[in-house]
């Protein structure tokens, strides 16, 4: 008589594999389940609306003491765009979601429960699919609820002035788009440097360098450094949200710049899905 045995904690010859729906499904669970998520979700929101709001409450405060000419250019300038979303809180949003996509990834390297996760579905590259999908879909929503609520926000303080402007204003729609956008870019490559890297400080430090400091480094005086600082995300931002262009020995369009988002977003992803594939956890 001949015995046979069934294999003992993997798949089955005729078990089906996890579909991808599911593997979607069950990284949203992990990732709503953090409650650290949310912390910093929220305290990242509310630093944005707080720079943006204060800069316009700022110009509110002072607009008596404008002439009648600065009153008149200040909205013909299109400034009110630049207060919509500052300088300052697209850097703020920029390393949080960059900070938020890369522990998304280092917790599960950090705890172990990354080799759980890859013992019960052997595809690494469908796993990390999934979780750049979900990564990407919360950042996307996020940065899109922010950009909104900064943008009106704003213009309801400056319209106390009537220096308040609607979305239908020429350049608000790309501002309010570039800045929404910035949010699930960033996240998606602090995701694939953790994927990386896959130690805490030394991700933070890299993600740092990336988003932040690769952008001051380079300077418009020589024609590399001015192509090189274009190819970086914040530049690729403050292009999209200037009103007027300024004029540089090396000026590029808004066009290069949303193909310096695509870039960045589909290269972090596919780096972020491969990286697990190549290496042991």
């Amino acid at each position: 008589m001949t015995t046979t045995y069934a294999p003992v904690g993997g798949l089955g010859a005729d078990e089906p594999r996890a579909r991808f729906y599911d593997l979607v499904a069950a990284e949203w669970i992990k990732l709503r389940s953090l409650r650290s998520t949310w912390i910093a979700y929220g305290a990242t929101f509310l630093a944005v609306i707080a720079f943006n709001a204060g800069t316009a409450y700022d110009t509110y405060n002072y607009w008596p003491e404008r002439s009648a000419a600065d009153r008149a250019d200040y909205v013909r300038a299109g400034i009110p765009l630049q207060e919509a979303f500052t300088a300052n809180s697209a850097m703020v949003m920029m390393l949080a979601l960059g900070a938020i996509g890369a522990l998304a990834i280092i917790g599960e390297y950090s705890t172990g429960t990354i080799r759980t996760t890859f013992a019960a579905v052997p595809d690494r590259r469908s796993v990390m699919a999934a979780k750049t999908v979900v990564v990407t879909a919360v950042a996307t929503v996020f940065g899109s609820i922010v950009a909104v609520a900064s943008f009106g926000l704003t213009q309801a303080i400056l319209d106390g002035r009537d220096a308040g402007i609607s979305m239908s204003y020429p350049g608000a729609l790309r501002v309010v788009m570039a800045s929404a956008l910035l949010a699930p870019v960033c996240a998606v490559v602090g995701m694939a440097i953790g994927s990386v890297i896959r130690h805490t400080s030394a991700t933070m430090i890299a993600a740092v360098a990336v988003i932040l400091v690769l952008p001051i480094v380079f300077t418009e005086g020589r024609h590399w450094s001015a192509v090189a600082g274009h190819a970086t995300l914040y530049q690729a931002w403050l292009r999209l949200v200037e009103v007027d262009p300024r004029q540089t020995d090396f000026p590029w369009t808004t066009g290069g710049a949303w193909t310096v988002y695509a870039v960045w977003a589909l290269t972090a992803a596919v780096l972020a899905v491969t990286s697990a594939q190549r290496r042991d956890q």
